[in-house]
């Protein structure tokens, strides 16, 4: 596998570079060629102007380099347009790669503004009159670009794809069907191991609120995370996530205000004396919250961690903020802007934290000053939010209209803007594009390690996953078909 990569570093066909970067990536296996495939992307810029009017190969060229965190400029596409503004070209394989590229813009590029409804518009009318295979992947990409996906999910879905092309590579297909399947056994064995703790976890606890989302949570983990030097990443957050996904939902389903009040002021005095304050029911979910995360500082502080006492910190926080969303709730409080509501609701939506603790998890890479940085919630952190935040209230809000949640960004556009629901949903998916935007230009600075930004990219890709139809989070049985692939089925 190396050698191939190293003899087409040594080719002057930058479009076979180009392809089979993308085809490692897609296929799953690139977190293993990180060096050679950043100097393969290094090389690429200085060959930016010899690819006179191929749009496919600029295109893919663009998508590449700006994934990796490379400014190029997007003045690239301008020769590509005519008179009236319209890309020249009618290939399909030219429009998805620009398609494609296009989503990696930031706020005011207008000429990948015009690219994104040019391509869309013009490969909405194609893809009834294409053969099946290139008619799915028109779809799939209309619906998610290639930059928005979970890679994990993309490899599920593309290493079949792979095997049918007749330019396949039969080394790269057999190691990426290997790669997979070795994964997919780490994985389901700490699933296994995730399994017998919340199994004990759960037998002390109230079942009324305990509901089964190991699976899931650690799907949503994965997504973060996936490689495999991070197994211990994902068991350490699949357990602190799964206790904010059940305090969550004690606050907005089980407990009244005074006991949501009581339980948060106990978690934030972190004694296990204040136990004997609450109500029997909530004993137990305390003592656990108090021990695990006891436990991973410990076990964080083993591993020479220097970050380790952030994690009591941030579950306090995220404690904090779902009890501000109660009393906000009792308080029938609407804010009279989306821009208000998100000021409040973003931090709910726990983006901050999952980020934070996934930093900390990786040890040395993350200093001190990013923990500080991302409890400032700079516009990168919000755009995951956001995203976050505003895709879970478009497929939940008509079902929780019927219950005592605090109104949605979809109620208080509808308020704000006097729109319907569909011209609400419309103005906040715009929103939703912006924040899109806001965290490329962050990936594109380079103030911060690449590695922790992808990360924390990685968490607005699985919510987009999650929230694309309906609400997966809560909704968990659509998912069946992805984590039978995931954690089941070998490719």
């Amino acid at each position: 596998m190396r050698k191939i990569i190293l003899d087409v570093g040594s080719s002057p066909d930058l479009a076979m570079k180009i392809e089979l970067v993308d085809t490692l990536q897609r296929i799953g296996v690139a977190y293993h060629y990180g060096q050679e495939i950043e100097e393969l992307l290094h090389g690429m810029q200085s060959e930016e102007n010899v690819l006179g009017e191929n749009l496919h190969v600029q295109a893919m060229q663009f998508y590449l380099l700006r994934k990796h965190g490379y400014d190029v400029s997007s003045d690239v596409f301008l020769k590509f347009r005519d008179d009236r503004g319209n890309f020249e070209t009618n290939d399909v394989n030219a429009l998805l790669a620009l398609y494609n590229a296009a989503y990696l813009r930031t706020r005011g590029e207008e000429v990948l503004d015009d690219a994104v409804t040019f391509t869309k518009s013009q490969l909405e009318c194609m893809v009834e009159h294409l053969e099946p295979q290139l008619a799915e992947d028109v779809r799939c990409t209309l619906e998610t670009p290639h930059f928005r996906r979970v890679e994990r999910v993309e490899t599920i879905r593309y290493i079949p794809v792979y095997e049918k092309k007749a330019t396949r590579d039969e080394d790269i297909l057999e190691f990426a069907k290997l790669d997979f399947n070795i994964l997919q056994s780490l994985y389901c064995e700490e699933l296994k191991a995730l399994t017998i703790w919340w199994k004990d976890l759960k037998s002390q606890v109230n079942p009324q609120f305990a509901r089964d989302r190991v699976v899931e949570i650690n799907f949503w983990m994965l997504g973060v995370l996936y490689e495999p030097q991070y197994s211990y990443s994902r068991i350490m957050l699949t357990k602190l996530v799964m206790f904010m996904s059940l305090i969550d939902d004690l606050y907005d389903n089980y407990s009244t205000t005074e006991e949501s009040n009581i339980f948060t002021t106990a978690i934030e005095r972190w004694d296990e004396q204040a136990v004997e304050q609450l109500p029997a029911y909530l004993k137990a979910l305390f003592i656990n919250i108090i021990k695990t995360t006891n436990d991973i500082e410990e076990e964080l502080k083993c591993q020479k961690n220097k970050n380790a006492e952030f994690v009591k910190k941030l579950v306090i926080d995220v404690v904090k903020c779902f009890n501000a969303e109660v009393n906000w709730r009792d308080k029938h409080y609407v804010p009279t802007t989306v821009e208000e509501h998100l000021e409040i609701s973003m931090r709910s939506a726990a983006c901050m934290h999952i980020i934070s603790l996934a930093f900390i998890s990786l040890g040395d890479v993350t200093k001190r000053e990013i923990l500080e940085w991302t409890f400032t919630y700079p516009k990168f952190i919000c755009g995951v939010s956001i995203i976050g935040r505003i895709g879970n209230d478009l497929v939940s809000h008509e079902r929780e209209q019927g219950s005592d949640h605090m109104v949605s960004t979809v109620q208080t556009c509808i308020i704000e803007h006097g729109v319907t629901l569909v011209e609400a949903n419309e103005k906040l998916k715009v929103i939703i594009e912006e924040a899109w935007m806001d965290i490329v230009n962050e990936c594109l600075q380079k103030e911060h390690s690449r590695v922790l930004l992808d990360k924390a990219t990685n968490l607005a890709r699985t919510m987009d996953f999650l929230y694309k139809r309906e609400d997966a989070y809560t909704l968990s049985f659509s998912l069946k078909k992805t984590l039978t692939s995931l954690y089941v089925n070998f490719i």
